[in-house]
């Protein structure tokens, strides 16, 4: 950050305000800022109103099938923005093969309407919704059930309860969901990427894109203040949470317990096929326009017998070499940051917890830096450290795979670190004492007790960042080079240059091994650390 920052002021190394003002007042800039607030603020919008009703029908209602609902809400989450964005994509316009096979296509020449800043708040307010709903829950799992018990005894209504200490109760948790939720959308890459990008409307994480793919004597320095502006508006959205939360005192008296359950009664059913609705409309029927685009031979034609065809997972399963290379960067690159920052989580977390002291502390802190920012950012202070050979050693990291790995370890430090600090926390520090006292040493102790009773939160901590980073773009996207391509990457790839049955083939491939994933942890849920797979009910 301390290198971006540098660069920003000091292009080439002389201290110089002019270039910094010149890109901060250029037209682009202004435009492309106003377009990141009006879509990020309208899609935390759509997730604050979508994130909370969710959590209030699941916290708060005897509904059934929550554990399969909450799986299935959260699953946009999971799925890679760009993959989210074309499949939606293949949900309208005239050449969609869903709609043309059930004959609902528009006319020929008709505009897609997801291709506009309605289409961009739309989908980051899906996307985004499941932050919104795990604060909520969260926040609604420690309500001391007492208060709401005491005003249905006074007579108080349900809709009373819930507007009168509920909701007021919840501020901190829906302003925390939706901070995050308009952090992740100013830093979202791959939604205005593949929505933005072809109807002309740029955001700032496009507009540094473009801007890197242009070149020139002082993009380096161009994109670098760009890159500061989008951490701005990211800090000021924490920064809003701060004093949104600061102005009142939002503590209760009571041990937290299970909210109220409140009985629906014959509302049951037309409320469990309303959240069921939901789910339908914004997971299941995207993702059947995006396999029925990959199931045709060609894009724009209907799926019949005679158009479907299994070619297109052929073509970049197995023949295509930049797709084979791409699935296998992403399996080594998400799969060498998990193990490693897995081996690293849990000495960092006995550390921290046990040895504490401000230093600690800060480093723990610092490490929550590269997650809270906006990817670009951290894409962008890559670039500016690695550009240059290293010190003493000689060689660069740029325009190698080395250097989108630096990346994740930096990135996704803090989602293997937070599971395993909540199980340190829980851990009784006799078990390390008493072998310290038999004389083992700090290694030993390491393998054959701290290891072995923290391995089930360590190996959620690994599934996150594998999931997370298996698809992840925003990074990789400013990394990548020939031979070093992502799924990330190569979906957006495919699809701007026009190969869109491909691009979705390999979307298709990239959502089921999420699921699988996702299912196969969710079956060893109650072995692990309650909260730490966000997914487990």
């Amino acid at each position: 950050m301390g290198r971006l920052l540098f660069e920003a002021i000091a292009p080439g190394g002389r201290l110089d305000a002019a270039p910094l003002l010149e890109v901060l007042t250029a037209p682009s800039t202004l435009t492309a800022t106003v377009h990141s607030l009006v879509t990020a603020l309208g899609g935390t919008a759509i997730s604050l109103a979508l994130g909370t009703l969710l959590a209030l029908a699941v916290a708060l209602t005897d509904m059934r099938g929550k554990a399969a609902l909450v799986f299935a809400f959260l699953l946009p989450l999971m799925i890679p923005p760009q993959v989210t964005a074309l499949s939606w994509a293949q949900l309208a316009g005239p050449s969609s093969p869903l709609l043309i096979t059930l004959g609902l296509a528009p006319p020929l020449g008709a505009p897609n309407p997801l291709y506009s800043a309605e289409g961009i708040i739309l989908l980051l307010g899906i996307q985004h919704a499941p932050l919104v709903f795990l604060a909520v829950r969260a926040g609604l799992r420690g309500l001391p059930r007492e208060m709401i018990e005491a005003a249905r005894a006074c007579g108080a209504g349900r809709v009373f309860v819930l507007r009168t200490i509920i909701l007021p109760m919840m501020t901190p948790s829906l302003v925390a969901g939706g901070a995050l939720a308009f952090v992740s959308a100013i830093g979202n890459f791959g939604i205005p990427a593949l929505l933005g990008i072809p109807a002309g409307y740029t955001v700032l994480p496009t507009l540094i894109y473009q801007r890197l793919a242009s070149f020139g004597p002082s993009i380096i320095s161009d994109v670098a203040v760009l890159s500061i502006l989008v951490g701005a508006l990211a800090f000021a959205g924490f920064a809003a949470q701060s004093l949104l939360i600061g102005r009142r005192d939002f503590r209760s008296v009571g041990a937290p317990s299970e909210a109220l359950r409140y009985r629906l009664g014959k509302a049951r059913l037309p409320v469990e096929i309303f959240a069921w609705a939901i789910i339908v409309l914004i997971l299941v029927i995207p993702l059947i326009a995006l396999i029925a685009t990959s199931l045709v031979s060609a894009y724009g034609v209907p799926l019949s017998a005679t158009t479907m065809t299994l070619g297109n997972y052929a073509e970049v399963l197995l023949r295509q070499d930049a797709t084979v290379r791409a699935f296998r960067n992403s399996f080594l690159l998400a799969g060498g940051a998990s193990l490693l920052l897995m081996l690293l989580a849990v000495p960092f977390a006995a550390l921290i917890v046990w040895r504490g002291g401000r230093f600690l502390k800060s480093l723990a802190m610092l490490a929550e830096v590269p997650y809270a920012l906006p990817g670009i950012v951290l894409g962008i202070a890559a670039i500016l450290i690695f550009i240059r050979p290293l010190p003493i050693l000689g060689f660069s990291l740029y325009n190698t795979i080395w250097i989108i790995f630096f990346a994740y370890l930096a990135r996704f430090l803090t989602l293997s670190l937070r599971p395993v600090v909540g199980a340190v926390q829980q851990l009784d520090r006799g078990l390390d004492e008493a072998a310290r006292m038999t004389g083992a040493s700090y290694l030993f102790r390491l393998r054959t007790v701290l290891f072995p009773l923290l391995a089930p939160a360590a190996a959620a901590g690994a599934v996150l960042t594998f999931m997370t980073s298996f698809n992840e773009l925003t990074v990789s996207a400013l990394l990548w080079s020939a031979g070093n391509e992502t799924l990330g990457v190569i979906v957006f790839n495919l699809d701007d240059g026009g190969f869109t049955v491909l691009a979705s083939a390999v979307a298709v491939v990239t959502v089921v091994v999420i699921v699988a994933i996702m299912g196969a942890t969710a079956l060893f849920a109650r072995k692990l650390p309650r909260g730490v797979l966000p997914w487990a009910n």
